[in-house]
């Protein structure tokens, strides 16, 4: 479709005069999106998170950024530690994925799976990570239900071997295939 066409079509009787929480939810679940485990440690203890709203910012300096629901526990931990590693999963991370995700489950019973280690700012480490991203929170917007933290990665840490990646899209798990070098 062009936007010749698009401009040229009679206005629909289906545009509504507000989005819905329901109507932005559902458009969203359409937007694919990196499977992390955001963590922390500090005065309140471990504390971590799956979370699907992080991207890049900029290279210079690089900053990337996680949006935070602020009902979460794991947000004024978050806030207060003021670091955090970004473990970016493959596809063999679906189980922690949704451990990780359930309210239900203790910051124990989460950090007891999977291997993990201390990065330069005490923050876990998922070991077998495709990349984890180890960063200081900069700055941090409210806006409705969540907080959009600005984070300076200060060191990242890349797998040995990459395999297939991990995706969020329409509410399930997708596996992104490894990328096929064209020689």
């Amino acid at each position: 479709m062009t936007s010749e066409t698009l401009l040229d079509a009679p206005p629909s009787n289906n545009l509504r005069n507000a989005v819905t929480a329901n109507d932005f939810r559902q458009a969203m679940s359409r937007l694919s999106a990196a499977v992390t485990i955001v963590t922390t440690d500090g005065p309140l203890g471990p504390h971590g998170m799956t979370a699907s709203a992080v991207c890049s910012v900029t290279d210079t300096p690089a900053t990337v950024l996680v949006c935070v629901n602020r009902s979460t526990r794991s947000h004024d931990v978050l806030r207060e530690h003021g670091t955090l590693a970004i473990n970016i999963l493959g596809h063999e991370h679906q189980d922690i994925a949704m451990l990780f995700a359930s309210s239900r489950k203790t910051m124990e019973e989460r950090f007891a799976s999977g291997s993990w280690h201390r990065a330069h700012n005490h923050a876990p480490v998922l070991a077998d990570a495709i990349t984890t991203l180890v960063c200081s929170i900069n700055n941090m917007h409210e806006i409705g239900t969540h907080s959009v933290l600005y984070c300076t990665v200060e060191n990242i840490m890349n797998s040995n071997q990459i395999g297939a990646g991990l995706a969020w899209f329409d509410r399930n798990f997708h596996v992104l295939p490894p990328y096929q070098n064209a020689k």
